[in-house]
């Protein structure tokens, strides 16, 4: 016997108030019930502060060790992976602040592109909800 499905129906019951409180509910074969309650900013921006908080350290890390010989570096793709990962701002700051990474042309001009992408998509996903 063949199993039927039927397709995926998604119901928003609420007022979009402060309190925001969402129900979603997917019409599938085992009716599941999803329920979203609050924002998920808050939750973004504790992301956001970490990775660049994260991304700036790597940045002073780095510095520190560059001036000690022998020591063992951050590799530059970890550098860029944590700027990839939403700590653009963080590692820009971090670039200047300890003054690393300044004459590396891949760094001045990776870093901002990373973050002007990172603007764009925002601004887009923003424009699209």
């Amino acid at each position: 016997m063949k199993k039927t499905t039927r397709p995926l129906r998604l119901i928003l019951c609420g007022n979009g108030g402060p309190g925001m409180k969402y129900t979603f509910l997917p019409e599938v074969q085992n009716d599941t019930l999803f329920v979203l309650t609050g924002s998920p900013l808050p939750l973004l921006a504790g992301y956001l502060a970490a990775v660049n908080l994260w991304a700036f350290a790597l940045m002073g890390v780095d510095k520190r060790r560059a001036k000690r010989k022998g020591a063992r570096r951050i590799r530059e793709r970890t550098l860029f992976l944590s700027a990839l990962l939403g700590g653009s701002p963080g590692a820009l700051l971090g670039m200047w602040t300890f003054r690393h990474k300044t004459k590396h042309w891949y760094f001045v001009w990776g870093m901002p592109l990373i973050l002007a992408a990172q603007i764009a998509l925002g601004i887009w996903i923003f424009r699209t909800i």
